[in-house]
């Protein structure tokens, strides 16, 4: 059965794209802890980050490094945060996000219903940084497409 990251990778469900290649995609998540909050996943489903192959588990944390890179050039912040959670979608994923304190750390923070103009923006900044940073061979140019 697929899980829901899956069906989002295959386009049958709309995600925000930031980041495609052969193993990984990355795409914006709807319940943000901050703006520019993306998930990072295998195009194959893992479900525990612990049953991943090696080189896949280093492939997700070489595109969280980007991706939290470009996060933190485009909102200023002074650090970004990782976490690898796996509670509410049976499919790894490294959920990446700019932090300002440890506050930021907390899903309590999470906005349930944040503007769709938001989370557009926030794809939009996300690629452009991506892109002047020289990752734009990996930045789909559909952001609704993992291509």
């Amino acid at each position: 059965m697929s899980t829901l990251f899956t069906k989002i990778i295959a386009g049958e469900i709309p995600g925000r794209f930031v980041w495609a290649d052969d193993e990984v995609v990355a795409f914006l998540s709807i319940g943000p802890i901050r703006q520019g909050h993306t998930l990072v996943v295998p195009r194959t489903e893992v479900d525990h980050w612990i049953d991943a192959e090696d080189v896949l588990l280093a492939r997700l944390t070489s595109v969280a490094k980007r991706i939290g890179a470009a996060q933190q050039a485009e909102w200023d912040s002074p650090r970004v945060g990782t976490m690898i959670a796996g509670f509410e979608i049976p499919h790894l994923h490294v959920h990446v996000w700019p932090v300002w304190d440890l506050d930021d750390f907390s899903f309590a923070a999470v906005d349930p219903d944040p503007p769709a103009a938001s989370l557009d923006e926030a794809a939009e900044r996300l690629r452009a940084r991506l892109v002047a940073q020289g990752q734009g061979a990996h930045v789909p140019e559909d952001v609704s497409s993992a291509g």
